[in-house]
């Protein structure tokens, strides 16, 4: 493979070197260019050796002298590292095995993309990564990379991937703390699959490489009504988030102690199950997991908290009528945003949360994420207000679409009431709350 140039920024150091848009760029300093993320490693020195191929095939080599780490100025087509590397996997806990049929095509993609870990921070088995493209890893240094783990017991990682080539993790882990590596691991917890013994295993392992293993996120399995002919699994019990928690916390103070670091960070969804409030702020120690919805909850009560004083202050001096206003959320976080609403709306508005049923993928699922515009409309019949507040989390992301692909346009129409998308910002929250 190698990579075409789009664009070269006029003036840079390509441009007066003679590099034109509709080259292709081979190799740097003899190692091949496979994606943005190897042109990006390999052009930081101060000589390189470059070959480029033009449209006709006829291949040159260039040597630039440039200042260390000073861009070279080459915009080069990002088709190939936006070609996500599809999953080999045939996870028993797979969330795509377990979607109704009829959504739209990129709703079925299972990726398992590396280079997806390191820009965008998805979680990555590495069971699809040879051996000379994880050598390729280690030479670039692609740090931080997220690290889908499970279990660290090659024999239950086999089972829970159902994929062969799945039992050497704690190797290469090793390898990339030796490269000097940082990654972020996190395990979805199956009952009577990976917890337990097995799951205590898996956080010592992790633990032992720490600090390249920065953190583990712990989050319960979550199954839909569309499992027929999967692998038999059950959902987490509230008596048992509650004996799960206490065994986290006493492994985070272990950690804290030991580690400086609590190391280990249940998901929000344990708490809520549980019917416990979430950890102070500090328990999470800057959110290092929060991309895996894990201080979500904690987060925006903080932001809320801090917002809330110069918000009052503005909205104090307007005149603004009561108002009757709705917010639909998930089932899990119901608790959380009945308390915001009750600690921060005006006392003159009627402000109504209530929990949207998910129809589409089953009771079970109960996030805020996952509700679809038809349950959002379904639990809408019947009330009225003058605003529905909805996070921004049931749409696609930058766009107005649900996951059943019904619009906002639609469902405002359809709903009869105004819709006001609000961002996972707690000060957004409050400026959607009074009026803003």
């Amino acid at each position: 493979m190698a990579i075409r140039i789009l664009s070269v920024s006029r003036g840079s150091l390509a441009f007066r070197a003679g590099i034109r848009a509709g080259e292709t760029l081979l190799a740097i300093n003899g190692e091949e260019v496979l994606d943005e993320i190897d042109y990006q490693a390999l052009s930081q020195g101060s000589r390189l050796k470059m070959v480029l191929q033009d449209e006709a095939g006829t291949e040159r080599t260039l040597l630039l002298r440039k200042v260390p780490g000073a861009p070279l100025g080459l915009r080069l087509d990002e088709r190939v590292i936006l070609e996500p590397r599809v999953c080999r996997n045939h996870c028993v806990f797979c969330f795509v095995d377990q979607m109704p049929a009829g959504m739209r095509k990129t709703l079925y993609v299972k990726d398992d993309d590396w280079r997806l870990s390191l820009m965008m921070g998805n979680f990555v088995t590495l069971t699809n990564v040879d051996d000379r493209e994880f050598s390729r890893i280690l030479r670039r240094k692609a740090s931080p990379l997220y690290i889908s783990v499970h279990a660290t017991d090659p024999e239950t990682r086999i089972r829970m991937l159902r994929n062969p080539s799945a039992g050497n993790l704690l190797e290469r882990l090793q390898k990339m703390k030796e490269a000097g590596i940082h990654f972020h691991c996190q395990v979805v917890l199956c009952p009577g699959l990976n917890d337990g013994a097995i799951l205590h295993r898996t956080i010592v392992d992790l633990a032992n490489l720490y600090p390249a293993a920065q953190s583990l996120a712990i989050v319960p399995i979550g199954l839909t009504d569309h499992r027929e002919g999967l692998y038999q699994l059950r959902l987490f019990q509230p008596d048992e988030a509650r004996e799960l928690i206490r065994d986290f916390e006493l492994i985070q103070a272990y950690y804290l102690r030991e580690l400086g670091t609590r190391f280990i960070f249940p998901a929000d969804e344990f708490y809520s199950l549980a019917g416990l409030p979430v950890p102070p702020e500090d328990s999470y120690e800057g959110y290092p997991q929060i991309e895996n919805g894990i201080g979500m909850l904690r987060l925006l009560a903080e932001e809320c908290e801090e917002a809330f004083p110069a918000l009052q202050r503005r909205m104090d001096e307007k005149d603004v009528p009561p108002r009757h206003i709705l917010i639909p959320t998930g089932v899990s976080a119901l608790p959380y945003i009945q308390e915001l609403a009750r600690r921060y709306a005006r006392p003159q508005d009627t402000v109504d949360v209530f929990a949207v049923p998910n129809r589409f993928f089953g009771p079970s699922v109960t996030v805020t994420g996952l509700i679809t515009g038809q349950d959002l409309l379904a639990a809408l019949q019947g009330r009225s207000g003058d605003r529905v507040m909805i996070s921004c989390s049931m749409l696609r992301e930058n766009s107005d679409t649900f996951l059943d692909d019904l619009t906002l346009s639609e469902l405002q129409g359809r709903a009869g009431m105004p819709i006001r998308v609000v961002q996972n910002h707690g000060e957004d929250f409050l400026q959607a709350l009074y009026g803003g």
